[in-house]
């Protein structure tokens, strides 16, 4: 499935086994590929070959297409596939009607040239296939294709991959932090206490505001 319409010089079609990523999965995770995918394609190749666009940081970006048996276990599959290929990746997994859009930002692994180490994976929510809001936009060069997908799919316009990488671990962090003071409050029985950690959530809540804007 070609979800963003791309040029036909970019069409490679082929098929990729679900075995390919062996050498680089645990047991329970060659378990999972086999659970979760139905069948995985490489469907397209952006580079200078093929849209006669390069970058400074990177000079191809891949497409894949994954069907999906289950929607439960996707993301483990694609921190497996992403470890697993040096290139920047954009994953688009189907189930039913449904579309999830993964990119990832990552950078080589120093002990393995073959392999990378992930930096923070960006997943879309599960959206219609038919009603996605997701384009690539083909312009000027590969660096900025790649963080403009990262960008619709994040919802934050920081300037850089490292920014919105940044932007997200905060978040993350907040997030968690939250969902803490939540457990807390839910827990305690003195008042001072329940006041003192209400307070605190209110300013985590409001901090993730800021972030998030």
């Amino acid at each position: 499935m070609d979800v963003f319409n791309l040029p036909s010089r970019t069409m490679i079609g082929r098929s990729i086994p679900k075995n390919a990523f062996d050498t680089q999965a645990t047991s329970q995770q060659k378990k999972l590929f086999v659970d979760v995918i139905e069948r995985m394609r490489w469907i397209n190749k952006l580079s200078f070959d093929t849209i006669n666009l390069t970058g400074d940081e990177i000079q191809e970006i891949q497409i894949f297409s994954l069907e999906l048996r289950k929607k439960e276990g996707i993301e483990a599959v694609l921190e497996v596939i992403n470890k697993a290929i040096p290139y920047h990746l954009i994953c688009c997994a189907t189930y039913g009607h449904e579309l999830l859009i993964s990119a990832c930002q990552k950078h080589p692994n120093p002990l393995n040239a073959d392999s990378a180490v992930i930096d923070w994976m960006f997943n879309s929510a599960w959206i219609s296939i038919d009603s996605h809001p997701f384009s690539l936009n083909l312009r000027k060069n590969l660096d900025l294709v790649y963080l403009d997908i990262c960008q619709q799919i994040s919802g934050s316009t920081e300037p850089t991959l490292k920014d919105l990488v940044t932007i997200e671990r905060n978040r993350k962090e907040v997030q968690s932090t939250i969902t803490k003071l939540e457990s807390q409050i839910a827990k305690c029985k003195q008042f001072n206490r329940k006041v003192e950690l209400n307070i605190e959530l209110q300013k985590q809540k409001d901090r993730l505001n800021t972030i998030s804007r």
